[in-house]
């Protein structure tokens, strides 16, 4: 299932609760799609990034070739390929700011620069300053990666996280479209102003400028929405233990991703216990089964792929690839 649905895809969402191997699946399934030919970047956005323990190698908050090229071409630099980043909240919100106070500090008054910064300063740690600008990196690397690559995998943060996060481009292009409509009204008294000569051009190119950078952000946020509601281009696909919280956090999760429009392609249930192992795992399969009883009376009608709890660590490109073949 997983794997279809990222070769029949352009944007593909990994999430669920944390420790279930959101991280692995992603990578596994991002190197299948590289030897396929295709050329995709894997974009982690969970604070505990573990992506490049897993590729053994460094990755940062710039875009890193993991593995390839592959296949025809691959000595020309053609062929498939996987990229990564790990997106750093608190160097996405610092960088975010600092764009934001470089156009204040050009469209406002010089009296209200230190104003301009206070503000700044308190909204570092205000409550949604980290997520807002992580919002803004997702969109970018949307954009980026639909231009650059033919597919993108997020390994998201934990459920609750991912949840809320996938909510704000509706919340924030409300708030953009408030700001709008109040910058046409001081528009308007702009240019009565300007009629009666209280107003120069400096002051009009200002206003056109914030409603330039505020038009902008607005597109970003409606293209972030269409593409990840576009069945046709993305599916979310949540990752499991057969445990009684994964299964009944899923359920939950699933929930909330159908209220916002975002369409769940399917279910993988990771670390299943062997049959016929023993004793031991014999019970605790059996009580996997229990807790996958309820996953099916809640979420039977979506796919569901189940991978085996392995023997040894997946860790580098040869143990992604016998991971993708419990995919297969």
């Amino acid at each position: 299932m997983l794997l279809d649905l990222a070769a029949r895809r352009r944007v593909l969402f990994l999430g669920g609760k944390g420790g279930v191997g959101k991280t692995s699946l992603a990578s596994a399934t991002a190197l299948a799609q590289a030897r396929a030919g295709r050329r995709v970047l894997v974009v982690s956005t969970d604070p505990a990034h573990n992506l490049g323990h897993l590729w053994q190698r460094p990755v940062g908050d710039d875009v890193v070739r993991l593995a390839g090229p592959f296949g025809p071409g691959a000595e020309q630099g053609a062929g498939g390929v996987v990229d990564g980043v790990e997106i750093d909240p608190a160097r996405t919100a610092d960088a975010h700011l600092a764009a934001v106070r470089r156009t204040l500090h050009r469209l406002t008054p010089e009296h209200l620069s230190r104003e301009v910064d206070r503000h700044l300063d308190l909204a570092r740690g205000a409550p949604g300053t980290h997520e807002a600008a992580v919002l803004e990196r997702i969109a970018s690397a949307v954009e980026d990666g639909l231009r650059d690559h033919d597919l993108v995998v997020f390994d998201t943060a934990p459920s609750g996280h991912t949840a809320r996060l996938l909510a704000l481009p509706d919340t924030m292009g409300a708030w953009t479209d408030g700001l709008l409509r109040r910058r046409e009204r001081s528009e308007r008294l702009g240019a009565a102003a300007r009629v009666l000569g209280g107003q120069g051009e400096a002051e009009a190119r200002r206003d056109g400028e914030i409603r330039r950078v505020l038009e902008e952000r607005r597109a970003r946020f409606a293209h972030l929405r269409d593409v990840v509601t576009d069945s046709d281009r993305t599916a979310f696909v949540v990752v499991l233990a057969a445990e009684r919280l994964p299964v009944l956090e899923t359920v939950e999760l699933c929930a909330r991703l159908d209220a916002l429009g975002v369409p769940v392609g399917g279910l993988v249930v990771n670390r299943r216990s062997p049959a016929g192992a023993g004793e031991l795992l014999a019970s605790r399969r059996a009580q996997e089964s229990h807790h996958l009883g309820t996953l099916t009376a809640a979420l039977g009608h979506l796919p569901r792929d189940e991978v085996p709890l392995l023997a040894d660590d997946v860790v580098g490109p040869e143990a992604l690839t016998r991971l993708a073949a419990h995919l297969a």
